[in-house]
């Protein structure tokens, strides 16, 4: 079983105690918990194989055992984007090669912002001229700073941030542009909110998100019309656009509760919980009472009205590898909310839903009929957890029904498929246990 295999790579990692081959037993060790918590759903387990084997992963050279700071150019940048968010390095490969270079070194900056805004170290008087002039200082040939970032690989980005701005300019001008228009609006937000403790009310939580995700959302619907991938109209798309990085925003915020509390971070809208506290914290104090998962489930409540724009602005992109971009996260998204509604674990650490759903959803979101079937999946988990006594009940049932009929019928395949196929199960764990073997 997995402790027969946790013995077997354990001892192959004692006959060659190279760092390589130690770092490689820990990852493994981490795949083979991810696939035990699969093992009941074989079309997972699949799925997690299938993209560690199959080649969807792309080899970077930090990958390949070059030291990140030593990289130059675009190895620099991907080897970075592979560091700060694995998810976004494997979803970016989605995109038609045209818009990858611009989307990475679009997130590279972004990062950059953010990692400025979230150092609590920096007192308002050098961080807000930071924040303020980033779009200026994404121009500045050589430009870097020291000490600024909450992680290791942060402070790395911003050690060598020039690497960033040397490719960032290599861009055709309508690429940069955009960034440039995105960064500027993205840090003057982010100014104005970086001294306030908190939200306050729901339209104030909206503006944040607008300003951290929704001008996201506004600034790939820049590059794509500038790549002449998708109409130029699309552009002009402002109120959907921002839609689909509310959504995405919202649920990251619902779910990360309990790390952000920990960090001394409120995103949670004070209009929302003081209704059912005094305190954010007491949610956490009393974790299973049904007044923290009213508060808990108003919100998710609250994301589910982004739906029907994010099905709109999905349905206008074109170019298929686009349209996978746009779609796996969104696809993530419904799949948390579905997870942490009424869910107390979102009060005792960070619930995430399984890496082989996760996987699931990178292989098989190909199209909107892919997209329909799994909201379609999600959406129904929520309404079969509805509490009839959440005071939210009625709105909460009103908006997944909305969005139900916005859906249409369900063509009962991909991602809500259910596989109950004995030898398919059989199988998928033969290989797994193979393949453990010959770590």
């Amino acid at each position: 079983g997995a402790e027969a295999l946790c013995h077997s790579s354990l001892a192959a990692s004692l006959r060659h105690p190279d760092p390589s081959h130690a770092q490689r037993f820990y990852e493994n060790m981490g795949l083979a918990s991810e696939l035990c918590k699969s093992m009941l759903h074989p079309s997972e387990v699949a799925a997690m194989l299938k993209l560690k084997y199959g080649g969807y992963i792309p080899k970077t050279m930090a990958s390949r055992g070059m030291s990140l700071d030593q990289l130059q150019g675009r190895d620099f940048c991907y080897g970075m984007l592979n560091k700060v968010s694995r998810s976004f390095a494997l979803v970016i490969q989605q995109l038609p090669f045209e818009l990858r270079d611009p989307i990475c070194i679009f997130y590279l900056v972004l990062r950059g912002l953010d990692t400025v805004e979230d150092d609590m170290k920096i007192d308002m008087k050098q961080k807000a001229p930071l924040l303020q002039n980033f779009h200026e200082i994404i121009e500045k040939d050589g430009w870097n700073i020291k000490g600024i970032g909450d992680t290791k690989d942060y402070i790395l980005l911003m050690e060598q941030f020039d690497k960033v701005i040397a490719e960032y300019k290599k861009l055709k001008p309508g690429y940069k542009a955009a960034i440039k228009d995105i960064t500027k609006k993205m840090g003057k937000g982010m100014c104005d909110f970086a001294e306030k403790m908190g939200v306050d009310s729901l339209e104030e939580w909206d503006l944040y998100c607008h300003y951290v995700a929704g001008l996201v959302g506004h600034g790939l619907s820049a590059l794509f019309s500038a790549s002449g991938l998708e109409e130029k109209s699309l552009a002009k798309e402002l109120d959907i656009s921002n839609t689909m990085g509310l959504f995405l925003q919202k649920t990251n915020i619902i779910r990360d509760y309990l790390e952000d509390l920990e960090e001394g971070r409120i995103f949670w809208p004070k209009a929302v919980w003081s209704k059912y506290a005094k305190h954010l914290s007491q949610f956490a104090d009393k974790p299973d009472d049904k007044v923290s998962l009213a508060a808990l489930n108003e919100l998710v409540t609250n994301a589910l009205a982004h739906i029907p724009g994010c099905l709109k602005y999905m349905r206008m992109i074109q170019n298929p590898m686009n349209f996978r971009f746009c779609a796996i996260p969104q696809v993530m998204a419904i799949a948390t909310l579905a997870e942490v509604y009424n869910n107390t674990n979102v009060f005792k650490g960070v619930v995430k839903i399984r890496k082989g759903l996760s996987c699931k959803i990178i292989l098989e979101t190909n199209d909107f009929s892919s997209v329909r079937d799994a909201f379609r999946y999600f959406l129904n988990k929520i309404k079969d957890k509805i509490p009839k006594d959440d005071p939210n009940a009625p709105k909460t049932l009103e908006r997944v029904k909305t969005a139900l009929r916005l859906l249409g019928p369900s063509t009962g395949s991909g991602i809500c498929a259910t596989y109950t196929n004995a030898m398919l199960l059989a199988g998928t764990v033969a290989s797994s246990y193979y393949l453990y073997m010959q770590f």
